[in-house]
């Protein structure tokens, strides 16, 4: 009985194990999949960037679909990291530096 657990086991990860190696030329140099932007920089999969498409201004993540590297749209709009200067600034007033 366990003979043929550990035969199973064995036989499901010679399977398995070519389904988890990356894809590689016949010459087995290995396949860099990215995606790019309009600047044409390099964007790796799973980076999350702001695109702007027709008009339109989202959030997309590079994925790959059917073994072609894509853009998927993650949320609308994009992230700002801008800061407004605050309309009141703060009032400093006079310190005894004495104690």
């Amino acid at each position: 009985m366990v003979y043929v657990m550990k035969r199973a086991i064995l036989i499901s990860l010679l399977i398995s194990s070519p389904a988890l190696a990356d894809a590689t030329y016949p010459s087995g140099r290995t396949i860099e999949c990215f995606c790019t932007d309009k600047q044409r920089n390099r964007v790796e999969l799973g980076q999350t960037v702001c695109l702007q498409v027709d008009g339109r201004m989202f959030m997309a993540q590079c994925q790959m679909s059917l073994n072609v590297p894509m853009w998927r749209e993650m949320q609308e709009g994009c992230l700002s990291s801008s800061l407004s200067a605050p309309q009141n600034p703060l009032q400093s007033f006079a310190v005894d530096a004495q104690i």
